[in-house]
């Protein structure tokens, strides 16, 4: 069977993992497992995805950028994934405490982010950078707070194409101040401590994500153009956890220190159902 006949063969049954979880987050509900056969590879977990961002009432300003251990890698060879942040689920904040949604049942974390903004657009023919090329790109770097959330909970030990599949396992980010001058810095300058209810659970930063910044810029440069979806000036890109993943619970409270660049404070609620009407402008 040549590509395109399996891929038109495939498209049901990918069609119909992208409504279970579609279907799921729009009633604020758990999953009480993978809805479906989890795809072979990362390519098939991309279609899985691109058919449910096509499904979801919101439009993609962004992408957060996960790791893949050695271990789970497949013949791809990305050593990370993508997932799409949705413009109602980006907060900025400037001090004050935000609120945000995680599934109750289903997998909800925190982690400290380094957010760049795509200042240009960029070659959509270019699809290999260097991280000294990403760096040359004109950006804008901030501190933020992504929520990690999906309504299956067993997201994250079922591996990276169940988590490609389900919108990177992303529920939203929380942007908070610029740092400035960015690529002067290094990327030991830049620290960050998390913390759930007063309790410290992780401490890091830029030097925590494998290659650093520019590494994980260059993969989300190369691996959109890739897939038909280069970047253009104003998206974002949450580069990745940068003292770990924390798992937080609704009624629990996040704060992240970012040091010199000031903190951002969330508490976390329970993921309701979504209207038609939640979803207009």
């Amino acid at each position: 069977m040549s590509n395109d006949r399996k891929a038109d063969a495939d498209a049901p049954t990918l069609a119909a993992i992208a409504d279970g979880f579609v279907g799921a987050r729009r009633q604020g509900r758990a999953l009480p497992g993978f809805p479906g056969d989890i795809p072979d590879d990362l390519v098939t977990a991309y279609r899985v995805q691109d058919m449910a961002i096509a499904r979801w009432p919101d439009r993609v300003v962004g992408w957060k950028v996960g790791f893949i251990a050695p271990e789970r890698r497949d013949v791809s060879g990305d050593e990370r994934l993508l997932g799409p942040i949705f413009a109602r689920q980006l907060q900025m904040t400037t001090g004050s405490q935000s609120v945000f949604e995680v599934f109750g049942g289903g997998f909800g974390a925190v982690e400290a982010e380094y957010v760049l903004r795509v200042d240009e657009d960029v070659p959509g023919d270019k699809t290999e950078w260097t991280p000294e090329e990403a760096a040359a790109v004109l950006s804008t770097l901030f501190v933020g707070m992504e929520v990690a959330s999906s309504p299956l909970a067993t997201i994250n030990q079922l591996g990276p194409r169940v988590v490609v599949s389900d919108f990177g396992n992303n529920n939203g980010l929380v942007m908070g101040a610029e740092i400035p001058a960015w690529t002067e810095r290094s990327d030991a300058s830049l620290t960050c401590t998390t913390w759930i209810d007063g309790r410290q659970v992780g401490q890091g930063g830029a030097t925590t994500l494998p290659g650093g910044l520019r590494a994980a810029f260059a993969f989300a440069l190369a691996r959109s153009a890739r897939r038909g979806r280069p970047l253009k000036a104003g998206d974002l890109i949450a580069t990745g956890n940068a003292t770990g993943i924390h798992d937080i619970l609704p009624g629990q409270q996040a704060r992240i220190d970012f040091d010199g660049h000031g903190s951002i404070e969330c508490l976390a609620t329970a993921a309701a159902p979504k209207d038609e009407g939640d979803w207009r402008a």
